[in-house]
């Protein structure tokens, strides 16, 4: 299937961020970003989002299949309003999570939607007992490195030529023990910071981005 796929410009996992997102400047309130598993209603504007910021792009019938597996997948997708402005999935086998997508709408980019949607995917994988997180990201995207280093990833190793359409390697990255408790501690600092930037909304009410 390939490695983590990502683009955020915090930018394969895979991740993009650039420019404004549309909403999210001015004097007027945060757009409210709420985290919900990918079904297959979503399916067509992530491959809107597929095509955009990937040059192999996946298909609806693969996403379709990870989606289809929902006991060793794991699939979401970051909403404002109707619209979905970012994905990502992970594959959790034998006590390990391997984060197989990040995708964010590049008007959506810089934003902290991949942020949220891997701070799910890392409580996901702590609640099915994983152990450790894996992911590939490009040797050049210095920002969505700096994004995974923040949940725990450190460098384990190169695969060269692992982005064939782009004649790139992959750093792998793994997160390990985030099963503790000092893993999960690392989880809420993450948590606190995206507080400050959008608090939840009414007294008791839960982040936006952990509704399921």
């Amino acid at each position: 299937m390939g490695g983590v796929r990502s683009i955020l410009h915090l930018g394969s996992v895979r991740s993009r961020g650039e420019g404004p997102a549309r909403g999210a400047q001015g004097n007027g309130p945060r757009p409210l970003v709420e985290i919900v598993p990918m079904r297959r209603k979503h399916l067509k504007s992530v491959i809107a989002i597929e095509r955009r910021i990937f040059p192999t792009p996946w298909t609806i019938g693969l996403y379709s299949g990870e989606i289809a597996q929902p006991e060793t997948r794991a699939y979401y997708v970051a909403c404002v309003g109707d619209e979905v402005a970012g994905y990502a999935g992970m594959m959790v086998v034998v006590g390990e999570g391997h984060v197989t997508n990040i995708g964010v709408a590049p008007q959506w980019q810089r934003h902290g939607v991949g942020r949220r949607l891997l701070l799910v995917l890392a409580r996901e994988a702590r609640r099915r007992a994983a152990q450790h997180m894996t992911l590939e990201v490009r040797v050049s995207n210095l920002g969505a490195q700096g994004l995974y280093r923040e949940f725990g990833f450190a460098p384990a190793g190169v695969r060269p030529n692992y982005y064939s359409e782009v004649h790139e390697d992959a750093l792998v990255m793994w997160a390990h023990d985030i099963d503790t408790d000092a893993y999960g501690a690392r989880l809420e600092e993450v948590e606190a910071r995206l507080v400050e930037l959008d608090p939840p909304r009414g007294p008791g009410a839960v982040p936006p981005w952990l509704a399921k």
